[in-house]
Parts: structure tokens; sequence; C-alpha cells
């Protein structure tokens, strides 16, 4: 990367966690009141939600473009079309941990800023699950 592509990144980085706290994203408590939809449900991650989706399906257009028109391929590394049982496990495994502790991976990171307790062993499971995949996917 180059100068300009690191400044870019910090600064898209720090909206993304100014964004991450002024929308409660960083209280446990109000993610797991969104997630109690049985109880004293809390609608506004809802909001939070939508207008990231808004941002990326915009994103997502004009990245689509620039692609076309540069004749570039796709640089994911899979299909994007592909529906299989690890996406779907590793989806169902977020959500769950998302559920049991009200952080995920981006809130998180901006609590170990904070001093959040439960940030740095969100953190640390995550990296314990990151290891755990290469060990098990090693062949």
């Amino acid at each position: 990367m180059n100068g300009k592509s690191l400044i870019f990144a910090f600064g898209y980085g720090l909206l993304f966690g100014l964004g991450l706290i002024v929308a409660g994203m960083t209280n446990p408590a109000k993610v797991k009141a969104f997630l109690d939809v049985g109880g004293d449900w809390d609608p506004s991650l809802a909001f939070v939600m939508l207008s990231a989706l808004l941002v990326l399906g915009v994103a997502q257009r004009l990245w689509i473009k620039t692609e076309a028109e540069d004749n570039e391929t796709n640089t994911c590394g899979g299909d994007p079309g592909l529906l299989d049982a690890r996406l779907i496990l590793g989806a169902v495994l977020f959500g769950v941990g998302w559920g049991i502790s009200g952080i995920c991976p981006g809130p998180a990171l901006v609590g170990l800023s904070s001093g959040l307790g439960g940030s740095y062993v969100f953190i640390a499971a995550l990296f314990a699950g990151f290891a755990l995949f290469r060990f098990w996917n090693k062949s």
C-alpha cells in the first residue's frame, strides 16, 4: 500500500469506529436489547444496519462499475453466489456469538481503545477461532 492508500484506510477506519460509537454499537447491552425481540426490544440498531446496507449497496455498484471498466476478475477468492454448509455454519456461529456477547468484531476493536474488558476477551476468542480454523483447514 502506498502512503495515500494508508491515509484513506485510516480515515475510513476512524469514520467507521466513530459511527459505531455514535450508534451505540459498542455497548453490548444495547445490542442485546436489539436482539431481544420477545422482551424489551430496542429497534434503533435496525436503522444503523439499514443505513450500512444502503452505503454498501452504493459502494458495491461503484466497485462493480469500476471493476467492469478495469476488466478485472473477482479478487474475493470465492464464488460470490455460492451458499455452502461452511458459509451457513460460519454465519450461525457468528450470530450465536454476537447474541451471547452483544459484541461483534468492529465494536470489539473500538472497545479495545476504551478499555472495555469484554472486548479483550472477545478479541482473544476471535483470534483463537482464527487459529483453530487455520489448524482445521491445513490441508
